[in-house]
């Protein structure tokens, strides 16, 4: 199973394997970074989201988080688990909404964790707060 991946360095996108990438750290093929992806989840600057979005060949869903909320930390291991099982099916995504302020004034993201999915480059659907997995799972399966 392969999903996208943006270098955080050169902002290349690079095609990796999900099982692979839990014994070997994946690099960029074009400047050999290391790139941003851990257990099926990539981090994103604001520029690496808008060209995950733009390239994508499934639906984006991306977590907007901070370091300093609770309910975000909670939220993570359960959106780890849905990258890992679905990701086939969607392109799973994390913007640091303290280091990337912008992008989240962009995405106009006024609570967190807040989850958008993109489809085709459009925002399709949003949902603030962290919720179990069966939930998560179902509100991705309605895409």
């Amino acid at each position: 199973m392969n999903t996208l991946v943006v270098c955080s360095q050169c902002e290349k996108l690079n095609r990796v394997s999900i099982e692979k990438a839990d014994s070997v750290r994946p690099v960029c093929g074009s400047c050999k970074a290391e790139l941003p992806f851990h257990r099926g989840v990539q981090e994103v600057s604001g520029a690496g989201l808008s060209k995950i979005i733009r390239s994508g060949d499934r639906p984006v869903v991306v977590d907007f988080w901070a370091e300093w909320c609770g309910p975000c930390k909670s939220f993570a291991p359960t959106f780890q688990a849905a990258a890992r099982e679905m990701g086939d099916r969607y392109i799973f995504a994390k913007l640091d909404t303290e280091a990337h302020q912008l992008a989240a004034q962009t995405f106009q993201i006024r609570g967190i964790p807040t989850l958008i999915v993109f489809k085709n480059g459009i925002e399709v659907t949003r949902q603030s707060g962290a919720m179990p997995l069966p939930m998560f799972k179902q509100f991705l399966s309605s895409i």
